[in-house]
């Protein structure tokens, strides 16, 4: 019988990834109030934003501004999303108002010439130099590689490639490796071996994290997969927020609610206060004006009191 972890750890990524794919721009003060609430949740992991350009993520913009204005509990850690060394030098600015960065890059050509224009060598150069002074200045550091389970121009992505590219960032410095379903293309028997080799890959003293997308509607599936491999920290985001640009018809990230409401049922602890996260969901969905994918906000969560 597979062995679930008995509690797992959750980082909340729809401040920076879900409100980034948003074809409108998202008021600051809507953004404030949005991370404050998600904050006082359970919620020990939050991203808040990025340090990405202005004219290429107009959506984060005020990214400066939004660390600078939320009221965010000390026993919550904050991170923000890091593009290169003129981010970094940017967030650096700001840095009593975060904990962690998160640096990224794609495992396939393709997609990270599309994404940053630049090949998978130059980034990693980059995103080194970037690690070791994140380091220095005593942030705690998550790597992330998009189209670790597939790339949609590439098709399969082989996964010694992509646990090549994890050890040069752990290497450099990521305590933290996310491995990111960027279109929704993992399945659960891929997922459950590829976690399985990437401990075997990184060693003990990495954290691994998922990030799974719902495109095609297997996130939770993937979710259960990667605990049966050992993996017990994940990223999703609230109202099932965020997704990848490119290509078209990627959806969003799990959602947060949906997430916390299987592991719940499944007696697998989060910490994480599912009523105060539907409200956030809830407040998110009349600041956006449109339904959210989410299923535990449409359906509430699991009143075993029905008959």
């Amino acid at each position: 019988m597979t062995t679930l972890p008995q509690s797992v750890r959750i980082r909340e990524v729809g401040p920076r990834d879900g409100f980034q794919n948003e074809p409108e721009i998202i008021p600051t003060a809507d953004k404030v109030r949005l991370v404050d609430q998600l904050a006082r949740t359970g919620l020990e992991r939050l991203e808040a934003t990025s340090f990405v350009r202005p004219d290429v993520i107009p959506q984060l913009a005020d990214g400066p501004e939004v660390l600078s204005r939320i009221d965010v509990p000390d026993d919550v850690s904050v991170s923000v999303l890091i593009p290169n060394e003129r981010g970094l030098d940017n967030a650096l600015a700001l840095r009593d108002r975060f904990q962690e960065i998160n640096v990224f890059l794609s495992a396939s050509e393709t997609h990270n010439a599309r994404n940053v224009n630049r090949t998978v060598e130059e980034s990693l150069a980059g995103l080194e130099r970037v690690l070791g002074r994140a380091r220095e200045a005593g942030l705690r550091c998550e790597g992330v590689i998009s189209t670790s389970f597939g790339c949609p121009y590439e098709g399969h992505v082989a996964p010694d490639r992509v646990f090549a590219i994890a050890r040069r960032l752990a290497g450099a410095g990521a305590q933290e490796i996310g491995f990111g379903d960027t279109t929704g293309m993992a399945n659960p028997v891929q997922v459950r071996a590829f976690f399985e080799d990437a401990r075997i890959a990184l060693g003990r003293d990495v954290e691994l994290t998922a990030h799974f997308h719902n495109t095609r509607g297997q996130g939770l599936a993937n979710v259960l997969a990667a605990m049966e491999s050992g993996c017990d920290s994940f990223e999703s985001s609230f109202g099932e927020l965020g997704g990848c640009p490119v290509p078209a018809g990627a959806t969003g990230n799990i959602a947060t609610e949906d997430l916390v409401s299987m592991l719940e049922e499944m007696g697998i602890e989060t910490g994480v206060a599912l009523p105060a996260l539907l409200d956030c969901a809830r407040a998110v969905r009349e600041v956006l004006g449109r339904p959210l994918g989410s299923h535990t906000l449409v359906a509430g969560p699991v009143d075993w009191h029905e008959a």
